[in-house]
């Protein structure tokens, strides 16, 4: 596995506008430390862009989402919309996740694990889609898990996982 560590210059390219949002009031997210992971994943993966947006909504949110342009009502982990390509690494807006922290908590709840770590794997679920990576696949889901879990011990490994 490839090193990754975190550059002096830290963050290099940050996107000139990245909006946090948070519109659910359960679990507390602090929007620094998003920011800080996102810049991270972005200089990682050598991508410039001017804007890009994270939205912590709650299960209604997520699933009206869902239902809207999945035709699925049920609640989700993220959904991501890819606004502009990539050329050669740069892009105007790069997108939109949309991730529901009440989600990772219910899994957290069934399966074990750390709530912000599983928040975080969501930050990350959600880039790599704007990044052009699908799980659609059983093929794709072990691409999609190997960048996953790369990503996240990076994070971790530099104190970026997202906090409260």
């Amino acid at each position: 596995m490839a090193k990754i560590k975190r550059s002096q210059a830290f963050p290099k390219h940050p996107p000139n506008k990245l909006s946090i949002t948070n519109s659910q009031r359960r679990i507390p997210i602090s929007a620094d430390s998003v920011q800080n992971a996102v810049s991270f994943l972005l200089e990682g993966n050598n991508i410039e862009c001017e804007e890009m947006a994270v939205h912590f909504v709650g299960k209604k949110r997520i699933s009206s989402l869902h239902n809207q342009f999945f035709d699925d009502p049920t609640t989700t982990d993220c959904i991501t919309f890819p606004v502009d390509p990539l050329l050669n690494g740069k892009c105007s807006f790069l997108g939109e996740v949309f991730i529901c922290p009440q989600t990772a908590k219910e899994y957290v709840l069934k399966h074990g694990g750390d709530l912000y770590e599983e928040i975080t794997l969501y930050v990350v679920h959600g880039f790599l889609h704007l990044l052009g990576y699908d799980d659609q696949t059983e093929k794709q889901r072990k691409q999609m898990r190997s960048l996953e879990k790369k990503w996240l011990l990076a994070l971790a490994k530099n104190n970026l996982i997202v906090t409260p």
